[in-house]
């Protein structure tokens, strides 16, 4: 009889390390922007995961930053410290795993002040009613620049990492379905890389991925439930998706799930990006599926092939009347990708869209989007 206790259920406490299947750039030579495509395996992670769920990853942190900022700090990166769970590391692999190094913090930056930093700027900006003007200030500038900027002001390890906030796992939607991945999972990412005040800068997890692991490396990850961002239960449902750039993740999981399953609900995807020549995501897939019937209809807005800017909420507008018909015939409203912008655009357009094609006051098509939201037919995953 076997004595060995069953191990634990992978969770964000307990994250499962999965390995690196396969990595592609989805973006072509001439784009302006770096998007990749990634496989990861989940064998022996028991691991289940519906379509519109993510997944959270724990990346590192830049070994390169970590040495700049050790620099700076006047630290050999071996000294000891004990994080407030009592855990002991040394602070280079506190700065490395543990720690956000990017983004000062308020804690930070009250101690450079305090430190006697010469930023009466920064000092005024400070006050809880200067948010947006604090935000603007700091955009583009990292923690590393204010040492730099002062190397008078001086910390103990310990005390500088109490400065700092946690690293936190970034939330990825998941591009794959089980049923035609069994055992794996997808995303779409897109890589942050930028200069400001003359330092090159990188988003966090994006140039982890992209930059530092190998099929050898372990990825800590979990499953991040979307219950508000599921397929209909009925799968004669029709849904309407718009998903551009990297907001495509969840739509090509969906798909794949539909296809799997045999839904008969049609099925429409709307895809934007900068150029179709270099920035079409998964074109071959797409198409195919639309020739096997699964992807009903297909409109994509590359906004920088014409003269004018052409965006997916322009695509909804030209479609109006059969937008609406899909609504009518019940069909679920799907969102995903930026929330600033193109969410509140995409928001405006449909109501709108029901407006005109409803015969209805604006008032009137606020309380149809807003029957929608109840009935769980108008469903958002913005970031």
């Amino acid at each position: 009889m076997s004595t060995t206790s069953p191990t634990a259920p992978f969770s964000r406490k307990n994250p499962f390390p999965a390995r690196l299947l396969v990595t592609e750039k989805l973006t072509r030579e001439g784009s302006g922007k770096e998007t990749r495509h990634y496989e990861f395996s989940l064998v022996g992670s028991g691991l289940q995961y519906e379509v519109g769920d993510s997944m959270g990853i724990f990346p590192q942190n830049n070994p390169q930053l970590v040495e700049d900022l050790l620099q700076a700090l006047h630290f050999s990166g071996d000294e000891e410290v004990t994080s407030k769970e009592g855990k002991t590391f040394s602070v280079r692999e506190g700065l490395l795993k543990y720690y956000q190094i990017t983004q000062p913090s308020k804690q930070f930056l009250e101690a450079v002040i305090e430190k006697g930093g010469t930023w009466a700027e920064l000092r005024d900006l400070m006050h809880p009613d200067k948010k947006i003007e604090l935000d603007r200030y700091l955009w583009g500038l990292e923690v590393i620049d204010f040492l730099l900027d002062a190397p008078s002001v001086r910390f103990t390890p310990e005390e500088f990492l109490t400065k700092l906030r946690k690293l936190q796992p970034r939330l990825y939607s998941i591009a794959s379905s089980l049923k035609a991945f069994p055992e794996q999972v997808h995303f779409i990412i897109a890589i942050v890389r930028y200069e400001s005040h003359g330092r090159k800068r990188e988003g966090v997890a994006s140039t982890y991925l992209a930059d530092r692991i190998d099929q050898s490396t372990p990825v800590p990850m979990f499953v991040h439930v979307a219950k508000g961002f599921r397929l209909p239960d009925e799968n004669d449902k029709p849904i309407i998706m718009v998903g551009p750039g990297t907001g495509i993740a969840p739509f090509r999981a969906y798909l794949q799930e539909r296809k799997a399953i045999g839904a008969t609900g049609k099925n429409w995807l709307f895809f934007g990006e900068q150029h179709s020549k270099t920035d079409f995501f998964y074109r071959e897939e797409f198409e195919t599926l639309q020739r096997e019937g699964v992807l009903t209809r297909f409109d994509t807005a590359f906004s920088r092939d014409q003269a004018y800017k052409v965006y997916v909420q322009h695509r909804l507008l030209e479609n109006a009347k059969e937008v609406y018909a899909w609504l009518q015939e019940g069909a679920h409203f799907f969102v995903c990708g930026d929330e600033a912008k193109m969410a509140k655009d995409v928001d405006l357009a449909l109501h709108q869209i029901v407006e005109k094609e409803g015969c209805v006051s604006p008032e009137g098509a606020a309380a149809y989007v807003e029957t929608l939201r109840k009935e769980k037919r108008y469903k958002r995953d913005v970031y």
